[in-house]
C-alpha cells in the first residue's frame, strides 16, 4: 500500500501515519524528518540541504525528491509507504509519479484528512509544550503531568502563525487534491473528531 498523505498543518496526518505504521508496518514517510536526520548525519545530500536550510531559503525540489528517492529504496519501504509532507505542490506530484513509476511502483492512494480551518486554529493555538520534557498538552495544563515542568506556547502555534501556514497551504498544496482527484486515487476522511473515529475511516477509505 503505497499513500500520499494530504492534509492541512495540525489535521492530524501524523497521528494516522502512527496508527498506520504500528498495525501494518509501511513505512512513514515524513520529509521534515528526513531533511533533519540527513542533516544530523551529514549525508551529502544532507549537506547540501543544510546549506539552504542555514539561509532560510527552501529546499529545491530534486533535492527533497533524491531524498525521498533514496529513502523508497531502505528495506522498510519495500512492503509499502505513508508519504506525509510531500509532495507540497503539483510540480513535485508529476515527478514523484515519474520516479515511482520507473522504480516500477505507483500510488495506491491519496488520503486527505479534511478540517474546517477555524478548527485547526482553535485546535493549534490551544496547544502547549513542556519546556523541559517536550510533552504536548493543552491550554488546560498548568504544568506538565509527565514531568511537572513549565508549559508554554510554541510561536509557531500563536493563532497569526498558524493563519499563516494555513494560507500557504491553501495557496501550493490544496490544488495536490484536485490533481489527485484527476487520477482517480483521491479519498477523503472527515478530521474533525475522534482519533479513533477518524481511524476507522482511514481503514476503511484503504480497504484495509
Amino acid at each position: 500500500m503505497n499513500i500520499v498523505l494530504l492534509g492541512a498543518p495540525g489535521a492530524g496526518k501524523g497521528t494516522q501515519a502512527q496508527k498506520l505504521v504500528a498495525d501494518y508496518g509501511i513505512a512513514h514517510i515524513s520529509t521534515g524528518d528526513l531533511l533533519r536526520a540527513a542533516v544530523k548525519a551529514a549525508t551529502p545530500l544532507g549537506l547540501k540541504a543544510k546549506k539552504y536550510m542555514d539561509a532560510g531559503e527552501l529546499v529545491p525540489d530534486q533535492l527533497v525528491i533524491d531524498l525521498v528517492k533514496e529513502r523508497l529504496g531502505a528495506d522498510d519501504a519495500q512492503k509499502g509507504f505513508i508519504l506525509d509532507g510531500f509532495p507540497r505542490n503539483t510540480v513535485q506530484a508529476v515527478t514523484l509519479d515519474s520516479e515511482l513509476s520507473d522504480m516500477g511502483r505507483e500510488l495506491d492512494c491519496a488520503l486527505l484528512v479534511d478540517v474546517a480551518a477555524e478548527v485547526i486554529v482553535n485546535r493549534l493555538s490551544s496547544r502547549r509544550t513542556c519546556r523541559d520534557c517536550g510533552y504536548t498538552g493543552t491550554a488546560a495544563d498548568a504544568t506538565c503531568p509527565k514531568c511537572g515542568g513549565e508549559m508554554y506556547q510554541r510561536d509557531d502555534d500563536k493563532a497569526e502563525t498558524i493563519q499563516n501556514r494555513l494560507d500557504v497551504y491553501e495557496k501550493s498544496t490544496s490544488p495536490l487534491i484536485e490533481y489527485y482527484r484527476g487520477q482517480g486515487i483521491l479519498k477523503s476522511v472527515d478530521g474533525d473528531r475522534p482519533v479513533d473515529e477518524v481511524y476507522t475511516d482511514v481503514k476503511e477509505a484503504l480497504n484495509l
